[in-house]
């Protein structure tokens, strides 16, 4: 069966490590974990989003990430697996939120309009999934932040243009992992049902 290739739109994603909080919501720095990286960019990949930047300024959890990528994009995981590559590809470092954006407004030649994520639905700005597909479809770019830990700093929430309503179940539990809620939201956003 011949693949048929997803087109790009002009949607990137950032997961963050830093500033997260932590369950008592104290501001922290997350370490970085391989099944996300890999989860990540290959439910962007499929999705047709255009990169995945991964946000730390810990040097030794920057190098980790390097050494992951380098395997399997150039190493034996290219030869083993080059799917894996093609997902992994997607993927960039950064110091801090400020990198990302100059980064992606370099690339679209315009600021995207930067939405949170958030598991709470204590926040004002929601945007309603429906809203923002529509506006992909007709040219929009657009960043979307994931938090890891236990999410977003507030003040990397506030320094956005909005947030997307929380991923809720039909019971009152709701701690997704990152990389099944950035799954999910990419369905809602660029998946052919939509919201």
């Amino acid at each position: 069966m011949e693949e048929q290739e997803v087109e790009k739109v002009r949607i990137d994603l950032a997961l963050i490590h830093y500033p997260v909080i932590n369950k008592n919501q104290e501001i922290i720095g997350s370490a970085v974990t391989n099944l996300d990286l890999h989860d990540i960019s290959r439910a962007a990949r499929t999705y047709g989003a255009d990169s995945l930047y991964v946000v730390t300024p810990y040097s030794d959890q920057q190098e980790l990430f390097r050494e992951l990528l380098d395997h399997w994009l150039e190493g034996h995981g290219a030869e083993y697996n080059a799917k894996r590559g093609e997902a992994l590809s997607l993927v960039h470092i950064c110091d801090d939120l400020d990198q990302v954006l100059a980064k992606v407004t370099e690339k679209w030649q315009q600021k995207p309009t930067v939405l949170a994520t958030s598991a709470w639905e204590k926040h004002a700005a929601i945007w309603s999934y429906r809203e923002v597909r529509q506006r992909i479809a007709d040219g929009e770019c657009f960043l979307i932040l994931f938090g890891t830990a236990w999410g977003l700093a507030q003040e990397v929430i506030a320094a956005g243009d909005g947030i997307l309503p929380p991923i809720t179940g039909p019971g009152s539990y709701n701690h997704l992992s990152v990389r099944s809620a950035a799954a999910i939201v990419l369905d809602r956003l660029l998946g052919p049902g939509g919201k």
